[in-house]
């Protein structure tokens, strides 16, 4: 005689990996497009002027900064001319520069073209005019 058992089996769950590849892929995905719209730039904090063709460029730049009262920061650091440029200069000497000058809206003209005449002066080619998009 044959028995048939009528009981419920208890089947062990199953992982299923095919989902959690495609949310890790998400997630990759997502993050790595995230960083690239990110672009860190250690300088003091003024009003640009606006550009209808303004954009971000991804390579490592250093930022030059003149503000409204005509100073002249490298980085976040106040410094003189003089030390700017033996600055740039340094960094020259160690490989390809590309600077990005800021100039405040209301800054100088004057001493915006002094500190652009310096850097082409030293031959750094890669110089960049920050503005803020219209819009």
């Amino acid at each position: 005689m044959m028995r048939i058992d009528l009981t419920p089996q208890e089947d062990k769950p199953r992982l299923m990996i095919i989902p959690m590849i495609d949310i890790i892929f998400f997630l990759l995905v997502f993050f790595m497009m995230s960083m690239l719209t990110m672009v860190v730039q250690k300088s003091v904090p003024l009003n640009l002027p606006h550009a209808a063709t303004s954009k971000v460029s991804m390579e490592e730049n250093i930022p030059v900064t003149v503000t409204e009262d005509g100073g002249v920061y490298y980085e976040k650091e106040k410094i003189t001319l003089a030390d700017l440029e033996a600055r740039l200069w340094e960094k020259k000497q160690t490989g390809e520069v590309s600077i990005i000058l800021r100039g405040d809206a209301s800054a100088d003209y004057g001493k915006v073209v002094q500190v652009m005449d310096m850097i082409k002066n030293l031959g750094i080619s890669k110089v960049y005019i920050a503005t803020d998009s219209q819009g």
